[in-house]
C-alpha cells in the first residue's frame, strides 16, 4: 500500500505559484510522486493522478461513487442547478435531455451557422477593424465568434440581439476574476461596492436577457428543436419541469462555457501555427481540398492533428475533479468518502512514455498513432466527460479553415520571436497570461 501523499505546507504560497503559472506547479508537483497531494487556502486537499492509470481508474469508477465537489469555485458563474455542478439521478435526466442537442449530427446542421460567424467577425469587425494593416486581438476576436455559434445552438440562428449578449457576457467574465475564484471569504458585498457587487450587477445583467429570451420562447411555442426547446420540454419523473431560475441556471452555463473554452483553443492554434511557417504552409496547401464545405475541412487530416496537438499543450480545463461519496481505493491510497480526487489534464498529456519532447507543438505526432481517451482527455472522460465537446473539436476546424482562408495573418515580433506565454486559470477555463495579437497583412 502506498502511503498518501502530504498536502504542500504552506498552502498560501502555494496558491501564488500556482496563479502565476498553474500547469508548470502541477507538473512540478507531479515529478514527486502520482498521485501527489495539492492544497490551496480556503479549499480541501485534492489527490491528483497525471497518468493515464489513474485516469483509466478515475474514468471507470463506479457512477454512484463520484460527484462534482462542493462548494465548487465555479459555483457563482454558473449556479446550483448546472449541468456541471449537478449529480445522480438529476444529472442522468438534465444531461440526456441536452445531448440531442449536441449530437454530431445535429452540430454537422451547424456547420453554416460556424462559418458565416466566422466570416462576420471579419467582416463586419465587431472586436474592431480587420483591415489589412490593422492590428487584432486574437482572443477577442475568437470570443466573438464562438459566442455567435453558441447562442445560434441554444437559441437558433435569428437571435439577433448577439451585439448586447456580447456586451453583457463580456462584463459577467470579466466580472468573476481570479481571487473571487480562489478566495471564498472575497465573495460579500461593502454596501453595494467592491469586487462581488460588481459580479452579482453583472450575473444579474446576464439572467435578465435570458430571463427575457425564456419569456419570449414561452409566448411564441418551439422554434426549431434548439437547446432552449429541449430545456422547456423537459419533465421530470415527477412530472416537475424547470424553473425559470434553473433554466437560467443552465442556460448562462451553456453560453459562457460553451464559447470560452473553444475560444481559447483557437488562440492557441493560431499562435502555435505563426511560429511555425513550414507547418502553416502545409496547412494552407492542405485546406482547398476542401473547399468551404465544413463537413470536408473538419475531416482535413493535417487540421484535425493541429487542433490535436493544440488541445494536447493547452487542455482548456486543465483539471477533473470528483468528490468521493463512498470510501474507495484509488492509484494503491486509501480515499476517504468526502474527499476530493482529480486528473491534472496537462500533465497527462506531457508524459514522455507516450508524447515523446511533450513540450514541442508537433501535430504530426496526431498523424500516425491513435491515443487512447485515458492518455489523452481535453474534454475529460468517462460518464460526466464534456457534453459539448463534440461542438467544440467541430466548431474549432471551422473557424480556423475559415480564418486561415481568408485572411493572412502575422504574428507580433515579440510573440513570434520570444518565449510561449504562459498559462493561467481563468474563469470557467484558462488563457494565456498576455494577450496575443496579429497583424492582418492580406
Amino acid at each position: 500500500m502506498n502511503p498518501a501523499p502530504s498536502t504542500p505546507r504552506w498552502s498560501l504560497l502555494h496558491g501564488l505559484a500556482a496563479g502565476r503559472d498553474f500547469e508548470g506547479y502541477l507538473r512540478r508537483r507531479a515529478a514527486r510522486s502520482d498521485p501527489f497531494a495539492v492544497g490551496f487556502p480556503g479549499f480541501p486537499s485534492v489527490l491528483f493522478t497525471g497518468t493515464a492509470e489513474g485516469a483509466r481508474e478515475l474514468f471507470r469508477a463506479p457512477m454512484a461513487l463520484l460527484e462534482p465537489p462542493r462548494p465548487n469555485p465555479i459555483e457563482p458563474m454558473v449556479g446550483a442547478a448546472s449541468l456541471i455542478l449537478s449529480s445522480g439521478t438529476r444529472h442522468r435526466t438534465d444531461r440526456a435531455m441536452v445531448a440531442p442537442a449536441l449530437h454530431a449530427a445535429r452540430v454537422r446542421v451547424l456547420g453554416k451557422v460556424i462559418r458565416d460567424a466566422t466570416l462576420h467577425e471579419i467582416h463586419s469587425g465587431t472586436t474592431g477593424s480587420w483591415r489589412v494593416g490593422t492590428r487584432i486581438d486574437a482572443l477577442a476576436a475568437a470570443r466573438t465568434i464562438t459566442q455567435r455559434v453558441i447562442l445560434a445552438a441554444i437559441f437558433g440562428s435569428d437571435l439577433g440581439r448577439e451585439a448586447e449578449y456580447g456586451s453583457v457576457v463580456h462584463d459577467f467574465l470579466a466580472a468573476f476574476t481570479t481571487p473571487l475564484m480562489v478566495a471564498p471569504v472575497l465573495r460579500r458585498g461593502i454596501g453595494g461596492f467592491g469586487p462581488w457587487a460588481r459580479f452579482t450587477a453583472a450575473r444579474e445583467r446576464l439572467d435578465n436577457l435570458l430571463l427575457a429570451d425564456i419569456a419570449e420562447r414561452r409566448r411564441i411555442g418551439p422554434a426549431d428543436g434548439d437547446l432552449l426547446d429541449l430545456l422547456l420540454a423537459t419533465r421530470y419523473d415527477d412530472g416537475t419541469v424547470l424553473t425559470d431560475t434553473e433554466l437560467c441556471e443552465q442556460l448562462r452555463t451553456l453560453v459562457v462555457a460553451g464559447h470560452e473554452t473553444t475560444a481559447t483553443t483557437l488562440t492557441w492554434a493560431l499562435y502555435h501555427l505563426h511560429r511555425d511557417p513550414g507547418l502553416l504552409t502545409r496547412l494552407l496547401a492542405e485546406l482547398p481540398t476542401a473547399g468551404d464545405d465544413p463537413a470536408e475541412q473538419a475531416r482535413l487530416p493535417l487540421l484535425d492533428a493541429v487542433c490535436q496537438e493544440t488541445l494536447r499543450l493547452h487542455p482548456p480545463v486543465p483539471i477533473v475533479l470528483r468528490t468521493v461519496t463512498e470510501p474507495l481505493r484509488w492509484r494503491g491510497v486509501d480515499v476517504a468518502a468526502g474527499a476530493t480526487i482529480g486528473l491534472a489534464v496537462g500533465v497527462l498529456h506531457s508524459q514522455p512514455s507516450t508524447w515523446p519532447a511533450p513540450h514541442l507543438f508537433h501535430p504530426d505526432r496526431f498523424l500516425d498513432r491513435k491515443v487512447s481517451p485515458f492518455e489523452f482527455a481535453p474534454f475529460g472522460g468517462g460518464h460526466r466527460r464534456c457534453i459539448g465537446a463534440t461542438l467544440a473539436d467541430y466548431e474549432l476546424r471551422i473557424v480556423l479553415a475559415t480564418l486561415l482562408t481568408e485572411v493572412r495573418l502575422t504574428l507580433d515580433p515579440a510573440l513570434a520571436l520570444g518565449r510561449r506565454p504562459r498559462t493561467v486559470p481563468r474563469n470557467l477555463a484558462t488563457a494565456p497570461d498576455r494577450a496575443i495579437h496579429f497583424t492582418r497583412t492580406g
